[in-house]
């Protein structure tokens, strides 16, 4: 007999969860029956281990063995479960759809790894994450973020240790982030509390939590400690180059904090192990009772600009010293005024470091060289050439320049500052000889004539001369200019200067006005016409305006008499020009164009000629029949003569004149010429000239074929008399209802213009409505004029903005004010029950829009919290009487309907045993619906999981009526429910199935004919014969003689079928299967009383997959199925 271990599903999942069960289930099978099962190892060979060895790669691969290179897969493959409690997004209609699968797809897409999705049975998801590393840690904390609820907890651990589990650039932070699939807050280092909030899932979170309190756990093996050691005493501490403290910190391998020189803080920091943090605090004690027991001070005068030499840089000398000697030098600070300096150490020790600090004191110097400040910059030459020659040489040298100051600062070792003070003072020394300066006065203004266009005139003085002209910026406003260089080119350079100054001080500037469209003839093409105007007078410039300023004025500036000359000459090219720009027009029919023309252009070029005028005729596909002329006038009054002539000769043209008063030619013109053009095109297309406006005279020429010019002149007369018969009247509304008087885009005005011919016109909207107030107050009558003087308006008067002018007949003007005044809106109020207000507004305002667009009226409802029953209509006085009347109505059928409520909301309650309630209810509902239609009521039943509901009552909603009715019909089934009995009848296991039917078809027919309820036992009942049959008596006797009738005639067939199986031949090997034993191995893991752990399946490390998945092969045709 061997013991042996069964490997069932439920073994091998606790075996994959690396779980060691219990109790093991050990079956015994004999030997002599059954070959031995093989063993754990030759039926699961183990993966090899990481450092296989690579000469025996040659064995055979039937077996694995611990000899195979490990695989190291680039795509790794993690499987997690998020439980039914802990998702995000448990309501869904359908897998694989909606926030779930939108979420899913973004976090593919961010971070590149494949996501799978699966519902377990106990509606937990299953997600399987494919990728790189990487990838496929970044998707699962995205996962557990977006498609588990969040939990959060908090963790507190010392506040020093925060910065441990930040780590180095939040490094440590962001890994632990990562690994846990959780967000972790540290709070500030400003904030005094020590909690750390860790959110994620519950899983991540305790993962989480572990591992900070492990960082913590390992800071807390660590001691810190503070000493308090004198300032004086630190320099002995940290020793020469921070070497003895440096030292000690290797030794002991603990951290110790020394404060720098500049903060005023006395204690020393230790961090480290408890035992090498005693050591070196021992250590550091032993050096400090030491050298305050062995040194003394000695203080000395060192004058405070040579501190800083005593100090080297970044503190070298004091180093320096302390290595050497042994001493330690304080040095004051910079911000103080003390000069004195304290050498700390042994006695026998300071005499040398006295030296040592002297000789670095004066191992320095500071010098200066006498250097006029207008020779600086040519000290320092060109791009600092001059300066780099003395700073390569000596480089420790240092060379200040101080502005507006006559000396050089030079600091620097004293043999270099010496050498370097004489080859500075030679050069001052040659500049003196060979250089000089003088500074003159010119008036700023003048300056920038001085330097010329982009400094033309400076740079030439300046390369013509070889000086430097330094002038002083616009924004100093300062007259002094300074001319440097050789003494001759000084004393040239200056003389020009002073000339072109004194030049320009003689000069004149004077403003001519020409009118802005001559300024472009005047240039000419090209600038030609300028250019010669220009060359005659060429001292002076002449300055046109930008033609984006729009501006008359041309600037003349040169010497004064050039100056005059050329405004006279300016002025009569000015006034040529405005004297040849008289235009005029002159109608001529279209068709005799051409002959104005003439043939080739014959006669326009001979009229041009001999008037000395331009002459513009339209286009030819130009509706226009205007001819311009534009020259002198008289040149141009006989051009327009010639013309008229030919159209006189060539066609049978008659021209008469109308005296018509000049204060109506604007009102028979009309906007934009529009009515005189509309009397010309009915008369057949005459011309009618009116005198220019402003000229005084009364005459209107009418020109054309004479019968239109005769019926032209008659339009126009009548016309003339209508307009002197035409009056003005105001009518006063006021101007907060103009914009409803006018209607949707003026339309109602228009129809007004148009029905009584004539001309309306509102005001201007008024700009300040505060000023509105006090004509208010008069309108009503109160007594607000009082103490006030005559000059205030009469009470009751309109204001300006109110009055609307109407324009035309009388009799019209005073029908189109009636209609006018119609048009004005009222205001009348209505009482309607506050409570009906949110109905008349209706579901988002449409009960009250409609009303609005139905009748033409606006209605305001009040506000809820007035609480107010009135509602204001306001609208033409035509409509209101119909809004009224249908708001009132509105309001009846609110009112009744509100009546019909409370009628329908009767309730009846009736006591009916709850083993009934199911047979009211019905199948799918069937029996209650029929009672709740037929009567129009709502029916409750009771609430089975509310134990304080009682359980017997049904309550019966609607009209009184209607609920007695239902109650009725309920009481009715209840009745004959009460008069049903149940029978046991004992019907063969055998035919139930037949009796019942494909899918209780046959029985439902049964139960349905007989109006009856028939019970077949459940599967496993005590007695399984046992049918009961539930209904009326009589109905139960028939139904049970039906059914007994049916089990006789399935039975004889179930007796012929099981007599005919004893002749069929039994199946080979026929025998009682015993229970399958499953898979069985020996000495499994499961099975060993070691403590050995379980491989995890779920590594990727013990289990790595082979390489990328392969995509499965698919048909065209579908897969398999």
């Amino acid at each position: 007999m061997s013991s042996v271990a069964v490997l069932t599903q439920e073994s091998f999942a606790e075996h994959r969860s690396g779980l060691v069960p219990q109790q093991i289930k050990v079956a015994t099978l004999n030997s002599e029956e059954e070959s031995d099962p093989p063993t754990y190892k030759d039926a699961f060979p183990p993966l090899p281990e990481k450092a296989a060895c690579l000469e025996n790669a040659q064995e055979p691969a039937g077996v694995w063995n611990n000899k195979i290179r490990p695989i190291k897969a680039s795509v790794i493959t993690q499987v997690f479960h998020v439980p039914l409690e802990e998702r995000k997004y448990k309501d869904m209609n359908q897998f694989g759809e909606g926030e779930q699968a939108k979420i899913c797809l973004e976090i593919m897409q961010r971070t590149g790894a494949h996501l799978e999705l699966s519902l377990a049975k106990d509606q937990g998801l299953s997600i399987m994450v494919s990728g790189k590393l990487d990838a496929v840690m970044k998707a699962r904390k995205d996962i557990v973020a977006r498609l588990q609820t969040q939990a959060s907890a908090t963790v507190a651990i010392p506040k020093e240790h925060h910065r441990f589990v930040i780590g180095k650039n939040g490094e440590k932070l962001q890994d632990l982030e990562l690994k846990t699939a959780t967000k972790i807050q540290i709070p500030r280092p400003d904030d005094a509390s020590n909690q750390i909030r860790i959110t994620g899932t519950k899983e991540g979170i305790e993962k989480a939590r572990h591992e900070v309190l492990l960082i913590s756990a390992e800071q807390d093996k660590r001691a810190v400690e503070r000493l308090e050691v004198e300032k004086a005493f630190h320099p002995f501490i940290a020793g020469p180059y921070n070497r003895l403290v440096s030292e000690i910190m290797q030794e002991t391998g603990t951290r110790i904090n020394i404060p720098p020189p500049s903060v005023n803080r006395t204690e020393i920091v230790f961090t480290g192990e408890k035992e090498q943090l005693a050591q070196a605090v021992a250590r550091v004690k032993k050096v400090y009772e030491e050298k305050k027991k062995r040194t003394t001070t000695i203080a000395v005068e060192v004058r405070k600009s040579q501190h800083k030499y005593v100090i080297g840089p970044k503190g070298n000398s004091l180093q320096e010293i302390l290595e050497r000697t042994g001493v330690s030098v304080e040095i004051p600070p910079s911000d103080s005024t003390s000069e004195t300096v304290i050498l700390r150490g042994e006695p026998e020790k300071l005499g040398q470091a006295l030296t040592e600090v002297y000789a670095k004191a004066n191992s320095f110097t500071v010098s200066s060289v006498s250097a006029p400040s207008w020779l600086h910059r040519f000290i320092i030459g060109k791009k600092g050439q001059n300066l780099a020659k003395i700073t390569q040489q000596m480089p420790k040298v240092h060379i200040e320049f101080t502005e507006g100051e006559d000396r050089i600062t030079l600091e620097g070792p004293t043999e270099d500052v010496n050498v370097a003070q004489e080859q500075i003072e030679a050069m001052v020394k040659d500049l003196i000889n060979r250089m000089d300066y003088v500074e003159i006065n010119i008036d700023h203004k003048f300056h920038r004539h001085l330097i010329g266009k982009s400094g033309a005139n400076i740079n030439r003085i300046k390369d013509q001369y070889k000086v430097s002209v330094r002038i002083p910026p616009d924004s100093e406003k300062s007259n002094l200019i300074r001319i440097e260089g050789d003494p001759q080119g000084v004393q040239q350079a200056k003389r020009e200067l002073l000339e072109l100054a004194s030049r320009m001080e003689n000069e004149r500037t004077k403003d001519l006005i020409i009118e802005q469209r001559f300024h472009r003839t005047i240039i000419g093409q090209k600038g030609e016409r300028i250019r010669e105007i220009r060359d005659k007078f060429p001292e002076v410039i002449i300055n046109f305006p930008d033609p984006a300023q729009k501006s008359d004025i041309v600037q003349l500036r040169g010497p004064k008499n050039e100056v005059e000359k050329c405004t006279k000459y300016m002025q009569k090219v000015a006034a040529d020009l405005v004297e040849n720009s008289y235009s005029i027009s002159v109608p001529i029919f279209k068709q005799f164009h051409k002959n104005i023309i003439g043939k080739g252009g014959a006669n326009i070029k001979k009229i041009r000629e001999e008037s000395n005028t331009k002459i513009d005729l339209p286009a030819e596909n130009s509706n226009s029949e205007t001819i311009i002329i534009t020259g002198k006038r008289a040149n141009c009054e006989a051009a327009r003569s010639r013309i008229l002539s030919i159209q006189k000769d060539l066609a049978n043209i008659a021209e008469v004149e109308v005296s018509i008063p000049a204060k109506l030619h604007n009102s028979l013109i009309g906007t934009k010429g529009r009515l005189i053009r509309s009397i010309m095109e009915e008369c057949g297309g005459v011309h009618i000239h009116f005198p220019v406006e402003g000229s005084g005279s009364d005459t209107v020429i009418i020109r054309g074929p004479s019968s239109d010019v005769e019926k032209a002149r008659k339009q126009l007369l009548h016309l003339a008399e209508e307009k002197e018969a035409q009056v003005t009247i105001e009518c006063a509304i006021p101007q907060k209802f103009h914009r409803s008087v006018m209607g949707p885009k003026g339309s109602k005005i228009q129809q007004i213009t148009r029905d009584y011919n004539v001309q309306i016109k509102f005001p201007d909207r008024e700009e300040n409505p505060v000023h509105s107030v006090e004509p208010a107050v008069q309108e009503n009558g109160d007594d607000a004029g009082e103490g006030r003087d005559g000059k205030e308006a009469e009470p009751g008067s309109p204001r300006r903005c109110d009055i609307i002018v109407i324009s035309g007949r009388k009799e019209k003007c005073e029908a189109a004010k009636e209609a006018l005044e119609a048009l004005v809106p009222v205001t009348i109020e209505v009482e309607v029950p506050f409570d009906l207000h949110r109905y008349i507004i209706g579901q988002k305002g449409s009960g009250i829009r409609k009303m609005m667009d139905e009748f033409e009226v606006n209605i305001h409802v009040p506000a809820p919290e007035l609480q107010s029953d009135i509602i204001a209509i306001t609208g033409l006085a035509a409509n209101l009487d119909r809004a009224k009347a249908g708001l009132l109505e509105r309001v009846k059928e609110l009112q009744a309907e509100q009546e019909d409520r409370a009628l329908r909301s009767f309730k009846l309650s009736v006591t009916v045993d709850p083993k009934y309630h199911p047979k009211i209810i019905g199948r799918k509902g069937a029996v209650i619906t029929q009672i709740r239609l037929e009567h129009d009521v709502n029916i409750q039943f009771p609430d089975k999981d509310d134990g304080n509901q009682p359980q017997d009552q049904i309550t019966i909603t609607g009209y009184e009526k209607n609920t007695e009715a239902a109650r009725d019909a309920i009481l009715k089934i209840v009745g004959e429910l009460e008069q049903m009995v149940s029978e046991d009848v004992p019907l063969d296991h055998r035919v139930h199935a037949r009796i019942i039917g494909a899918r209780g078809k046959a029985i439902r027919k049964i139960m349905d004919e007989f109006k009856v309820d028939i019970r077949f036992p459940q599967s496993g009942a005590p007695d399984p014969n046992c049918v009961t049959v539930t209904g009326l008596p009589e109905n139960v006797e028939e139904a049970i003689d039906h059914i007994l009738n049916l089990e006789e005639e399935y039975l004889a067939d179930v007796v012929d079928s099981e007599a005919l199986q004893l002749y069929v031949k039994p199946a080979p090997h026929e025998e009682s299967k015993a229970p399958s034993r499953g898979f069985v191995v020996r000495d499994a893991p499961w099975t060993a009383s070691s403590s050995e752990k379980a491989p995890d399946m779920s590594s990727s490390e013990e289990f790595p997959s082979f390489g990328a998945q392969v995509a499965p092969k698919t048909l065209p045709w579908g897969p398999k199925r």
